[in-house]
């Protein structure tokens, strides 16, 4: 007998938004204001401490953990916290989240956010030096977003919490080389995207000019090759590849140069390295000449250094110029990058996933100083093994607080004593800060 299908419940209607009139007291871990709201406090984004504002307060059931969201309705009593935005775009652009915020209140907030994920691993008495801050049009790497519909092409980032897109008229963030080309590659992508396509553009300003790499869903046909190669004419661009789009079901390969007119590189101490397409690079040179101060200042004197998470060589090479230095990373590119511009520095190196397979304790034994700067995932396994071992210095390096205070608690319980922490802000009004932390055996 066939039984009945069974009948379809449905779910639950959202409740429809509540109005409410709340006073933000802080700014969260995100970027969001925080309010009381009844029993629980609410999240408003683009506030500041002392706003009054009006808000719709969604439904509790699409709560996070920590607490409600809000829509902001309108301000009512703007705080004395609050700054005039310098970008049109703001508050549209998920690009940035604190334009509105006062330079001294949100420079304050971004060291709080380190000494808040240090507060909660008990870690909040080490000692913080000054923000080192890279100024407005310092960025000089972009990943852009573009989309094609009729005869418009759509460039620019994300909204924000959404994949609607933010048409680019200006971006105060960026170097001016890099903006400069949004426009132009609005009409590039017009006449290779097909309608309702999309894909990625990731721009680079290096020495030598601009290095593209457009990621997208197709192969090029032989037209398309063409365009790219005249636009690079047109425009002055040192190199241009197209890479397949990581989302699609056969993966991603590596980019496939199109055009390279000139050489392009990056330089750590002097000494010029070149940089596969779409390598990673620091976001800024500001920003990584804090970072590499930081490194350098607290290393010592060593004489045998491990560089682990060494990229395509940001802090091996300076230091490879007072120690021999042993680099270790998992990209291949990246390091036969480095490999190659090493020439007759005190420098080895070793292809190596150090998530899966960080160096023990026994081989750490050898060098009297490891820098270790990971992804944003941190280096739980890696922290574990120099907790057990016996280096006498360790420098971490982190763009995350939260997994760098993790990471620190797991060196401090071993036995180390973290010295100093280093805060940087090399990404311009929004939640993200880099941390380095300066580790010794007593």
């Amino acid at each position: 007998m066939k039984r009945p299908a069974p009948k379809h419940r449905p779910s639950p209607r959202s409740a429809a938004p509540r109005t409410a009139e709340v006073t933000v007291t802080e700014v969260g871990a995100r970027g969001d204001g925080i309010a009381a709201f009844e029993d629980s406090k609410v999240f408003v984004p683009l506030t500041v401490p002392g706003d009054r504002v009006r808000v719709a307060v969604k439904d509790p059931a699409n709560a996070k953990g920590d607490g409600l969201r809000a829509d902001l309705l309108e301000i009512l009593e703007p705080g004395p916290g609050r700054a005039a935005p310098p970008c049109s775009h703001f508050g549209t652009c998920g690009g940035c989240t604190l334009q509105h915020m006062e330079d001294a209140a949100y420079a304050a907030w971004k060291v709080g956010l380190v000494r808040g994920a240090l507060a909660r691993v008990g870690l909040g008495d080490a000692v913080l030096e000054p923000l080192s801050r890279t100024p407005p049009a310092a960025r000089r790497r972009a990943r852009f977003a573009a989309l094609k519909r009729g005869r418009r092409v759509w460039l620019g980032f994300n909204e924000r919490m959404s994949h609607r897109l933010t048409d680019l008229t200006e971006c105060p963030v960026l170097r001016p080389a890099l903006f400069a080309l949004v426009e132009p590659l609005r009409g590039l992508l017009l006449s290779v995207l097909p309608d309702g396509g999309g894909c990625d553009v990731i721009a680079t300003d290096l020495e030598g000019g601009i290095d593209l790499v457009l990621v997208g869903p197709r192969s090029l046909d032989r037209a398309a090759r063409e365009r790219l190669v005249a636009f690079g004419e047109a425009e002055g661009v040192a190199r241009i590849s197209w890479q397949a789009d990581e989302r699609q079901p056969d993966g991603r390969g590596a980019p496939e140069p199109i055009a390279h007119r000139r050489p392009v590189a990056v330089s750590f101490a002097g000494l010029p390295v070149t940089p596969p397409p779409g390598a990673f690079l620091q976001a800024s040179a500001e920003g990584e000449a804090a970072l590499v101060a930081a490194v350098l200042a607290n290393i010592g004197e060593p004489k045998r250094v491990a560089d682990l998470f060494a990229g395509l060589g940001t802090f091996a090479v300076p230091l490879a110029q007072r120690a021999a230095v042993h680099a270790v990373e998992g990209d291949a590119p990246a390091l036969a990058a480095l490999n190659k511009a090493a020439g007759a520095l005190r420098l080895t190196t070793e292809r190596r996933d150090l998530f899966e397979n960080p160096l023990t304790a026994k081989e750490l034994a050898r060098f009297d100083a490891v820098v270790f700067d990971p992804p944003r995932a941190g280096a739980a396994t890696q922290a574990q093994a120099l907790a057990g071992s016996k280096v006498p210095r360790v420098v971490a390096v982190s763009c995350n607080p939260a997994t760098f205070a993790r990471d620190a608690r797991t060196l401090v319980d071993g036995g180390y004593v973290l010295s100093r922490v280093y805060p940087v802000d090399q990404f311009l009004w929004s939640a993200h800060v880099e941390v380095v932390g300066v580790f010794s055996r007593p």
